[in-house]
Order: structure tokens, then C-alpha cells, then sequence
């Protein structure tokens, strides 16, 4: 075997040192990708490979962007979007949290076992795309933190994906190309058994030490949370209509306290002041029906946000001393009528709450300076209720759910997963058949039917996509591209195959395991696939041995992909969900990739009796 060629020796070159300066994380993930898309850029330019003009280099490097996966990726987020700007998820997320809540140990089992049994029967992609936006609704809701969950979930997607022939598209590639070369075609779940004898061991790594390894990546406010104040009006529908509020209280947040309850049956029209954050707030008159505002103000604003189609947005404003509001109660204050906003919550300063009732009438508070009120309304009444009233601003703008498209997010997105996970029922000459459609495509669907029904703003897409993703994913399509057609691939597995004649049968399956396993996690699964399969039918014909657990553990190895960010589109798009850096997949991935390589070893040599 001759020694690689001078662009071979630069693509590995160039690969490793990606990978040392990620690792490391003293620079951002942005600019180490632009910095290699650069390197492969100017390189090709003035270095072209054999065959090719140097301008066909600046195409390879910046092909990524324009490539299929990132579109992909970029629609999924934006339908992930979409799912929670409406609220779609927030049953699920609620469910998620009562499991949760009984014991978290046993909710992340349970979640971990059903994403890998869903997706042997429905690619990993989609599978991902839903549970993805549950954890991190589940995480704002005070469950665990998605840094913590969203790595191990998609490890579990990761190996039941791997169980099935239709589990990925890599798997049906392998297949397909060893089918070419002479294997007899495999069926669904051939090699089934061997994936789970190996989840037996992998899961309680998943379970018990990953989410040791991990980070809460979660950014707390350095100020404490702020406690309002408010009136919640019991409406005809709510649930406390008709009852007592012991009956009702334990369906509640945590966080949130009452003053002054009254005793016996609570009736329409009556007030209950409670206390809590802006959040269980907001959650506990969701969950009693109730109104933190009076009624029609309330209507008024729902009304105005449907016909001018712009978001209902809260926002916290401080009282200045040269607001007319001071001395004034809210409802002798004329904000609804003036404004068209409505006061949902009033904080008070530590300085003053000691002084509450020296500043009440009739159990309303007067507004003094230094007071915080939560308010709610469309942004340009806002706007004009802090400045004609004298309010600083204290906090951005938070846009509330638009609940009333919830349904529609969430038929768009499972639209799209059955496209591609199930297929479009057509009915031909030869009958009904179901049409698969390739994700890239069922995802751009799903993402521009957000946008046309109004699931997602055009204007707010800049927040449902991740910068930092988007060149990463254009950096690992280059770096994939250029390990392939600088024949680096061909000279690796050549080198591999050259050192496993003295091998014992489990060995060689392992060597060929993590030979693909380092292609698929800095190049591609289908680099590793294309390079891989064949490379395992010469082995096999070299030492003798059948070729079906060799391809097998090309397959698997394909599969592996849990150490970088850049090995499958999963990865890349937990990333910006969980605040993960590099060093996050790298310290989780190697040793789930151990557990995986040895048992799967384990597993072939005992199934094919090598």
C-alpha cells in the first residue's frame, strides 16, 4: 500500500484539526467552520484535485450551504418553531411533567425507551423532531433541564434507528450496496435482536451516568424573579365556578400563593388576589379559566391581536416619579380605556411591601413609585402606554402563545412526519401504495405551510434558526466532501483492512465498527456507508469470512454517530436547544460509542457463531 496522496494528507489534516479546535473551545463553533470552509476554499483554489478547474473547489467548500441536509435542518427548526409560538405542545409537555414530577428517574427511562422503540418502526429524524420541542417545553416548565435529557433522547433515537433496515436511510444505503454486491437482501428486523442485546447495556449508561456528564446549560436571571400581584375574576366557565378552591388547588403551579380566600363556594364575578411570577401566573388562570384583567379589556385585546394579526405580547414596566398613575388604584386609572392595555400583575419593592395596606383602598393597591406592573396588549399600545403614562420598560417584549393555531401546528408537523416516515397514500394501475417522501421535502413543506397559515412569523424566522448550526452543518458537508474525493477514505480503509489478518473474529468486527464510526463522525454516514461496505466484502473474502456480519458491522458503525456534533443531523439540531458545546458530544459520545462497538462485537460473533 502506497502512501496517500498530498490532498489526502491535507483533508486529514484539516479534519483533525477541526476536531482539536473544537475540542479545546477556545474559539467559537462559528468561526473555527468558517475558518475550514476558508482553508478547503482557498486551498482547492490554488491546489486543485486531479481533474478539476479551481474554481470547482470553491463549489465543493461552500456546497454545504446550499446542500439538502441543512435546508432540512433549517425547515425542522422552523416547524419546531411553530409547534412553540402556538402552545401545540404544552399538553404533552404538562403529561411529561406529571411522570416527571412522580419520579424524574423514571420519567427519563420511560422516555428513553419509547424514542427507541419509535423510531425502529419511523426514521430517527422525525422521531427527534417531536420529542425535541416536548423536553425543551418540559424544561420551561421546571422540568429537568433540556441540556440534560436532549443529548441521552437522542442517543436512544440514535440505537433504534440502527435496529431497522427502515430505521435511517444509511441503513437501507448499506443494505442496498451489499444486495449490489452479492448479499442476499436482509429483511426488517433480521439483525434486531443483536441492537437490542446491545441497548441492554447501553441504556443504563443512558439512563444513570450521561446525564451526570452533562451540564444544566440553562441561563438563570441574575435578579430574583419578580412576584405580582393580581385579581383573578372567576368567569362563568371556570373551573372554580361552583366550587371550593381546596378542590382545585393541588391542579395548580408551584409558586403560587392566595390571600383572603373566601370560604365556601366560589361564584362568577368574584376576586381572588393571588401572588406569584409572571409564568405560574400566566398558568394559573390558563388552568382556572379565570381572567387577570377585567373581562371585556381582556376580550378586546384577543379581538384586536386576531384582526390585525399581530402577537399578544407581556412586558414588565417600573412606575417613574413623574407617572400620573401614583396614587392611583387600577381601576381608577383609566389604562384599559386610554390604552387598550391591560395590567395583569403589580409588584411591589422589598422597600414597600411591608406597607402594602398603608397604600390599599377597598383592597386595591395604589400605584406608588418604584411599583412593576405586567402588562399585556398589542406592541404598539404598549409603546404608547410607557410613554403617555411615564413607564420604563424593564423587560423585552415576550410574545404569548397563539393558542388559537395550536391545532394547526400540530397537524402540520405530524403531516410532515407521516410523509416521510409512512408515505403518501396514492392510489395507480396497480393499486394503493404508499409513496415515501424524502425529509428534506416533507420538512420544506411543513415549514412553508407555517409560515402561508400563519403558524410562524416571516419576520420572526431569524429566531427559530441557529447561526451557529448553519455553518457547522456547512463545515462537516465540506470536510465529508473533501475526505472522499481526496480519496482519504479509500487510503484509510485500505489501511485498516492491511492490519487485521491476525485479528480474531470479534476483533475484526470491532476495527471495521470503529473505522466506519470515525468516517460517520467527521464526514458523513453516507460517506461512510459508500467507503465502508465495500471495504467489509474485501475483508471477508481476504480472511475467509462470511460477509453479512462484516456489513452488519458497517451498518452499525454508521449508526455511532454520537461524538461530534457534525456525525448526523440530529446532533446538530439538539445543539442550540441544549446549549451544547462540542466537548458535550465528545465526553458523552466516546463511551456510549465503547459500550456500543463491544457489545454489538459481542453480539455478531455469537449470532453467526465466528
Amino acid at each position: 500500500m502506497g502512501m496517500p496522496s498530498y490532498h489526502a494528507i491535507a483533508a486529514m489534516a484539516v479534519t483533525i484539526a477541526m476536531f482539536i479546535a473544537f475540542a479545546r473551545g477556545r474559539m467559537s463553533v462559528e468561526i473555527i467552520s468558517l475558518m475550514t470552509i476558508a482553508v478547503i476554499a482557498v486551498g482547492l483554489y490554488f491546489f486543485p484535485l486531479e481533474g478539476t478547474a479551481p474554481t470547482d473547489g470553491l463549489s465543493l467548500a461552500f456546497s454545504g450551504f446550499g446542500h439538502y441536509a441543512l435546508i432540512t435542518i433549517c425547515a425542522l427548526m422552523i416547524m419546531g418553531r411553530g409547534l412553540v409560538v402556538t402552545g401545540a405542545l404544552e399538553p404533552a409537555a404538562r403529561l411529561l411533567e406529571r411522570v416527571f414530577k412522580i419520579n424524574g428517574q423514571l420519567g427519563l427511562l420511560i422516555s428513553l425507551v419509547v424514542a427507541m422503540f419509535l423510531s425502529m418502526a419511523v426514521n430517527d429524524t422525525p422521531v427527534l423532531v417531536l420529542l425535541l420541542p416536548i423536553f425543551v417545553a418540559l424544561a420551561h416548565r421546571g422540568g429537568m433541564p433540556a441540556s440534560k435529557t436532549l443529548i441521552p433522547i437522542n442517543a436512544a433515537v440514535l440505537i433504534g434507528g440502527m435496529a431497522t433496515t427502515i430505521g435511517t436511510s444509511t441503513n437501507i444505503l448499506v443494505v442496498s450496496i451489499a444486495v449490489d454486491l452479492g448479499m442476499r437482501e436482509m429483511g426488517v428486523f433480521d439483525y434486531t435482536p443483536i441492537v437490542l442485546f446491545a441497548a441492554v447495556f447501553a441504556l443504563p449508561y443512558l439512563w444513570l451516568v450521561m446525564p451526570r456528564l452533562l451540564g444544566d446549560n440553562r441561563v438563570f436571571d441574575q435578579h430574583e424573579l419578580r412576584r405580582f400581584v393580581t385579581r383573578l375574576r372567576v368567569t362563568e366557565d371556570s373551573m372554580l365556578n361552583g366550587r371550593e378552591l381546596a378542590e382545585v388547588v393541588k391542579r395548580l403551579p408551584e409558586g403560587i400563593e392566595f390571600e383572603e380566600v373566601p370560604p365556601g363556594l366560589m361564584r362568577a364575578n368574584q376576586r381572588l388576589t393571588m401572588t406569584g411570577t409572571h409564568e405560574v401566573i400566566e398558568e394559573a388562570a390558563r388552568v382556572l379559566r379565570g381572567d387577570a384583567a377585567p373581562s371585556w379589556v381582556m376580550e378586546r385585546i384577543r379581538r384586536s391581536s386576531q384582526e390585525k394579526r399581530i402577537d399578544i405580547a407581556v412586558v414588565e414596566m417600573t412606575v417613574t416619579a413623574d407617572s400620573r398613575l401614583i396614587g392611583r388604584t387600577l381601576p381608577t386609572s383609566g389604562i384599559a380605556d386610554l390604552y387598550g392595555v391591560a395590567v395583569i400583575g403589580l409588584h411591589r419593592p422589598k422597600r414597600l411591601v411591608g406597607e402594602r395596606n398603608k397604600f390599599s383602598v377597598g383592597g386595591d393597591m395604589r400605584i406608588v413609585e418604584g411599583d412593576v406592573l405586567l402588562v399585556m396588549g398589542l406592541p404598539d399600545d404598549l409603546q404608547n402606554f410607557a410613554q403617555g403614562d411615564s413607564l420604563l420598560k424593564l423587560e423585552g417584549m415576550r410574545e404569548l402563545p397563539r393558542r388559537s393555531k395550536a391545532t394547526l401546528a400540530a397537524a402540520i408537523m405530524i403531516g410532515s412526519v407521516a410523509l416521510a416516515s409512512v408515505g403518501l397514500p396514492f392510489f395507480g394501475s396497480e393499486g394503493f401504495f404508499l409513496l415515501k417522501v424524502p425529509i428534506a421535502i416533507s420538512a420544506l413543506a411543513g415549514a412553508i405551510l407555517m409560515f402561508v397559515t400563519g403558524c410562524v412569523k416571516f419576520d420572526r424566522v431569524g429566531r427559530a434558526l441557529s447561526g451557529k448550526v448553519i455553518v457547522l452543518v456547512a463545515a462537516s458537508i465540506a470536510i465529508g466532501r473533501i475526505v472522499l474525493e481526496s480519496g482519504a477514505a479509500d487510503w484509510l480503509g485500505l489501511l485498516i483492512s492491511s492490519g487485521l489478518q491476525h485479528l480474531p473474529p470479534a476483533g475484526v468486527l470491532a476495527a471495521i465498527m470503529l473505522f466506519v464510526t470515525l468516517l460517520t463522525n467527521f464526514a458523513s454516514n453516507a460517506t461512510a456507508a459508500t467507503v465502508g461496505t465495500p471495504i467489509a466484502f474485501s475483508i471477508a473474502a481476504q480472511l475467509g469470512l462470511p460477509p453479512e456480519p462484516l456489513v452488519l458491522a458497517v451498518l452499525f458503525g454508521c449508526n455511532l454517530c454520537y461524538a461530534t456534533p457534525i456525525a448526523y443531523q440530529t446532533n446538530m439540531l439538539i445543539m442550540a436547544e441544549g446549549s451544547y458545546e462540542f466537548g458535550d458530544y465528545i465526553r458523552t459520545g466516546i463511551p456510549l460509542v465503547v459500550i456500543m462497538v463491544a457489545a454489538l462485537s459481542v453480539g455478531l460473533v455469537l449470532t453467526y457463531q465466528l
